[in-house]
């Protein structure tokens, strides 16, 4: 009965949007008010980065039930938004979906498709992985048409979406898919036998790849650092302290590097309490941690494009690795018969690599094919974080919302 309570109320009160481009010279303001709802922050914040707009700043409020968000966004560009039709689409898709979406607290957005089969994939991380699964696929007649693979503290998550060789369209012979399920389950086994891997093999799409594979990341716990990275020293700086005069939380985040942001935010647990004890806080700081870690694009960046073909990502990633190269992240992507393929790579230390294997690979694959994005020199992990310290004084006192958020990031 309450559910349907407050989908009603929901349905009352649809999020009002306001995009404003003339309030802020260097940025497009998104104002989004609407009933609170767990979740509801996310699904908008999940709208604006699928249109691959960043969030230059924000603020995040809500009191009495109601949300109010106020977003400076920019494009790849990093100018305003210019297009109305993007404007048009974000004010409808707010103001008509997310209230109605369900919430993500425990699951992902999938649809049917018929026309490619997904497979996703948690394992222990280690070098020619992704050539390895590329092989197999290969060897089954089956062609990667997209996929998404991120690494983590020594383990490693992958979406990939493949096709039969023959007709173009989704596999869906239980038989084939069990032995698809098989062989890459043994690939992703590998020598290990403490760190088990996850795998399915289903005929629907995730909506949203990226939040995703946190979610897989997170599941395969990837926020308990190994022995040997326990002491990394590029780790992003996360707060967490207690509101003595206040029933939330407050988190602050840091982040340096060749980019910079500073996040506040405010919260507490769905029952209305704060986080209450140490053991909590450190798993808190631990899980943001890796969730900042697993975005960043560490290593030198290469970008294919090229006419895609059967086996192109196998014979690609079979390069990188025989030169001696570790894949640490990869998107792959084929539209209108072209693959446009970009991989983040080290060597197997996880050291620069050197501009002559770099030469070595572009010759093998073609210099026109094959582009370096970014300096080659560039050093492929971030530089230590100085040590930062905050005082806040009375800052908490006098704020007139009981769950106020903030974020702030600048870049």
């Amino acid at each position: 009965m309450d559910d349907e309570f407050a989908k009603l109320i929901r349905r009352m009160n649809p999020p009002r949007v306001v995009i404003d481009n003339d309030v802020c010279e260097h940025a497009t303001v998104i104002q989004v008010d609407s009933v609170y709802r767990h979740g509801i922050l996310l699904e908008v914040v999940q709208i604006l980065t699928d249109l691959n707009l960043a969030i230059t700043k924000a603020y995040i409020s809500s009191d009495g039930g109601y949300l109010m968000d106020v977003f400076y966004v920019t494009d790849t560009d990093g100018k305003k938004m210019g297009d109305a039709g993007t404007i048009n689409y974000i004010q409808t898709t707010i103001e008509t979906s997310v209230s109605f979406l369900i919430s993500t607290r425990s699951s992902v957005g999938v649809m049917p498709s018929k026309e490619h089969t997904s497979i996703e994939l948690t394992g222990p991380d280690r070098t020619g992985l992704l050539s390895e699964l590329s092989a197999v696929l290969t060897d089954l007649s089956c062609n990667v048409v997209n996929a998404e693979i991120w690494t983590h503290n020594a383990r490693a998550a992958a979406v990939l979406y493949v096709t039969d060789q023959t007709s173009g369209c989704a596999i869906e012979d239980p038989k084939r898919l069990s032995k698809m399920k098989e062989l890459l389950s043994t690939v992703l086994r590998g020598n290990s036998d403490l760190q088990t891997p996850k795998m399915s093999i289903s005929s629907t799409a995730v909506m949203h790849r990226e939040r995703r594979l946190h979610q897989m990341l997170f599941a395969d716990r990837d926020f308990e650092r190994p022995d040997s990275l326990k002491y990394k020293s590029s780790r992003p700086h996360v707060t967490v302290l207690d509101c003595s005069d206040r029933d939330y939380t407050a988190v602050i985040i840091v982040i340096t590097g060749r980019m910079e942001a500073y996040q506040e935010y405010y919260i507490k647990h769905v029952d209305g309490f704060p986080i209450s004890s140490e053991a909590e806080r450190q798993r808190v700081i631990a899980c943001l941690e890796a969730a900042i870690e697993r975005r960043a694009s560490v290593g030198l960046e290469l970008e294919l494009y090229t006419e895609d073909r059967i086996g192109l990502r196998s014979d690609i990633t079979r390069i990188l690795r025989e030169n001696g190269l570790c894949i640490r992240r990869a998107e792959i992507s084929t539209k209108g018969g072209k693959a446009k393929d970009t991989f983040f790579v080290t060597d197997v230390s996880g050291n620069p690599v050197e501009p002559k294997i770099v030469d070595s690979i572009r010759l093998q694959i073609g210099q026109t094919k094959l582009q370096v994005k970014g300096n080659l020199n560039m050093p492929s992990k971030l530089p230590q974080d100085a040590a930062r310290s905050f005082f806040f004084g009375n800052f908490f006192k006098g704020r007139s919302f009981q769950n106020f958020k903030l974020i702030k990031s600048y870049s």
